[in-house]
């Protein structure tokens, strides 16, 4: 009897051995915080993984996950610096890091931190388009953008232990009822810009035109000008020569001559013909 009683002692020992046990020994994972509470009051953070033990029935075990986690902002209107409607869909990255302050101000809810962050990357979006007219931001879309929305996004969720490392802008959009008449303006304010490209492009070359235009013009008169001056000058000089060779009676006779002959000849060019002179005439005088 007295060793039955022995045997149910010790199998309840152990079986209450096994319970403490299973009650104070856990493990914590590689991508998980553990949270050891104490009468709900966080007495230790857990950063690394493996196993662990807390005091069975006085403490508990919690969890939060070091993953980064994606939230997907829903579409809203923001209001541009020159009072344009638009349409923003987004999405966060995000993660926990500091799991203690997480659990103070979030009680570790995921749903609350989206909360949070979809109030924190609105205000950032709308004080981002409110700063600027619908065409910046057009020109600005991309990376320039989301580095604006990050900038004041940043520091705002901070205070709940969990860091935003993505603000995406998968969506900047027109309302579609006024999508045609924004489009038709920007067209026409193009068109506008190209017109005056256009218009001053004309004028500057037809400035380059007149000044090239009159550069030519005074090279052409210094070119006739110097021209004339060069046949003066060779006039001139054949002068001088006809005078130095026909300086005495004999020379300037044969010059009349030969002149005469030359006048003669261009009078009969062209075919036969006939002409009558008079004695008296310095070229029937040749003949004489």
């Amino acid at each position: 009897m007295k060793k039955t009683f022995s045997r149910i002692g010790i199998a309840a020992v152990l079986l209450a051995a096994v319970i403490v046990l299973m009650n104070s020994a856990f493990v914590i994972k590689e991508n998980q915080y553990g949270l050891i509470r104490e009468f709900g009051r966080i007495e230790r953070v857990i950063s690394e993984p493996g196993l662990y033990f807390k005091i069975p029935f006085v403490q508990e075990k919690g969890t939060v996950t070091k993953e980064l986690l994606l939230y997907d902002i829903a579409k809203s209107d923001v209001i541009t610096k020159d009072k344009k409607s638009m349409i923003v869909d987004s999405f966060v990255l995000w993660r926990v890091t500091d799991p203690k302050v997480f659990a103070q101000t979030l009680n570790t809810s995921s749903v609350n931190a989206e909360g949070r962050i979809n109030v924190a990357v609105y205000n950032a979006i709308k004080n981002v388009i409110s700063s600027m007219t619908q065409a910046d931001i057009i020109a600005a879309r991309g990376q320039e953008l989301t580095n604006l929305i990050m900038a004041n996004v940043t520091s705002s969720v901070s205070q709940y232990g969990i860091e935003i490392t993505t603000v995406e802008i998968k969506l900047l959009d027109l309302p579609e009822d006024n999508k045609d008449a924004v489009f038709e303006r920007m067209i026409s304010e193009r068109e506008n810009i190209a017109a005056t490209y256009t218009a001053e492009g004309n004028s500057e070359a037809q400035m380059i035109r007149n000044t090239t235009d009159k550069e030519i013009a005074l090279l052409i008169s210094e070119a006739e000008k110097n021209a004339e001056i060069l046949k003066a000058e060779g006039e001139a000089q054949y002068m001088e020569i006809m005078s130095a060779a026909y300086n005495d009676e004999l020379r300037a006779d044969f010059y009349s001559f030969t002149r005469s002959l030359d006048a003669l000849k261009n009078s009969i060019a062209g075919g036969d013909k006939t002409i009558i002179l008079d004695k008296s005439s310095p070229i029937t005088q040749i003949f004489y």
